[in-house]
């Protein structure tokens, strides 16, 4: 009697379910970038196929700014929190005899729970004493406040890639007498490159969206693209902004791909290194010996 097998996707209604998700996720963004080519000046009216408002974006100085506004402050903020959320991952997965550890784990996250509009009042009477106390204007504050908040997105895939690497690669460098700062430096470092650039790429989009906070706690002419796009739809929503917002959506996918090419040339690299590395299934492997006077 032939073994019948359990497969949901031949449950009643799945494939139609399938569809209206991926129809109610993408549609919106289809309808946004199709009105970013609208010729007229109504964005519910079509008026013909045009590339007019991505020209007028374009020459736009005051969108100019904000976007490399954006980009600086996303950049800055992001390779901050990179370092910081390494650091924190290497911290608290490495050392698992750590008292506390599951505590210290809830907190990194927390602010992933949190409401963002408590994180950005938060932040907003924080910088407030700062700047009062300083007399400071600068963008130092937009780059810490976003930092602070992409710490926990940089985490998750940088201690996610520390827990799936194999710990032995790190004992054998420690028993070919490595120092911890040459084991981390020449073993895990590399290994865990894919989940660093992960992190990174999930802070720096996180950023480059950021609204809440940023107005909350940026200063007058400091301007992102996002804030910039809300004060704009508070006039009256233009096409304008459909091309603003579809060039956004560009720069996320390219980064996306690009994460895309870069972690499947890492694999492709690693199953090519494989053979070499590992030891052979009909010889037992030997632990080489660091050279002496070496």
């Amino acid at each position: 009697m032939a073994e019948r097998r359990f497969d949901p996707t031949r449950l009643p209604g799945f494939a139609t379910v399938a569809v209206a998700v991926f129809v109610m996720l993408y549609l919106p963004i289809a309808t946004l970038v199709a009105y970013s080519f609208n010729g007229g000046e109504s964005v519910a009216v079509w008026g013909g196929f045009s590339l007019d408002w991505y020209g007028r974006a374009w020459a736009n100085e005051t969108v100019k700014a904000a976007a490399l506004r954006s980009v600086v402050i996303a950049a800055c903020a992001s390779t901050l929190a990179t370092v910081l959320a390494t650091l924190a991952a290497v911290g608290v997965v490495r050392n698992r005899r750590m008292k506390g550890r599951a505590v210290v784990y809830m907190a990194i996250n927390q602010p992933l729970m949190v409401p963002e509009i408590v994180t950005a009042v938060a932040l907003l009477i924080f910088f407030a004493s700062v700047r009062q106390a300083t007399g400071y204007q600068g963008l130092g504050y937009l780059i810490a406040a976003h930092a602070a908040f992409c710490v926990p997105f940089a985490y998750l895939p940088i201690s996610a890639r520390l827990e799936g690497m194999d710990a032995t690669l790190e004992a054998a460098a420690a028993d070919l007498y490595a120092t911890p700062r040459q084991a981390f430096r020449h073993v895990t470092l590399p290994l865990l490159t894919p989940g660093i650039i992960a992190g990174a790429m999930l802070a720096f989009v996180i950023s480059l969206d950021d609204v809440v906070i940023t107005e909350f706690v940026k200063s007058a002419g400091q301007d992102t693209l996002p804030t910039y796009m809300l004060a704009q739809m508070r006039r009256g929503v233009s096409p304008e902004v459909n091309a603003i917002s579809t060039m956004l959506l560009l720069v996320t996918v390219a980064l996306l791909t690009a994460f895309f090419i870069i972690n499947r040339q890492t694999n492709r690299g690693k199953q090519r290194k494989r053979p070499q590395s590992l030891p052979s299934a009909s010889r037992p492997w030997r632990c080489p010996r660091w050279p002496r006077g070496s």
